[in-house]
């Protein structure tokens, strides 16, 4: 697979994302009269209760936000990782492909390492913060 493809399909899966997950979403369809009444008609005064968006402390929704972000960046290192490997094992002996496997396969092992540094870090942080405040 070429560098151009990858790309391609990266570009692709990120577009198909970014249209689905807004999709995803709840939404509510308000007609005329319902928006006169104002925020009680969308139910806007239950979705905290029902989400449970309303419960929880704003520091713990930030380290969640982070660490769910933290996740994906990790997932992506070892899909790197993984092209890498499927990249080194269809050389077939050519030198120039396996070289370029393996650097995909060390930059991806690097990210790795910074991405766990990251979330290290900002578990301590985190957390520090909660106990200073708390």
């Amino acid at each position: 697979m070429t560098k151009k493809k990858i790309i391609s399909f990266l570009a692709t899966a990120s577009l198909v994302g970014t249209m689905v997950i807004p999709s995803l979403a709840s939404a509510y369809t308000v007609n005329s009269i319902d928006a006169t009444n104002g925020a009680k008609s969308l139910g806007a005064d239950q979705i905290g209760t029902y989400t449970g968006l309303g419960q929880k402390d704003i520091r713990e929704t930030v380290g969640n936000i982070i660490n769910v972000a933290l996740g994906l960046l990790g997932i992506v290192a070892v899909v790197i990782i993984l092209i890498g490997g499927f990249e080194w094992m269809t050389a077939g002996g050519n030198e120039e492909k396996t070289g370029e496997a393996k650097k995909r396969i060390m930059a991806g092992v690097i990210g790795l390492a910074i991405i766990l540094s990251a979330y290290a870090i900002a578990k301590f942080v985190i957390d520090s913060l909660v106990k200073a405040t708390t």
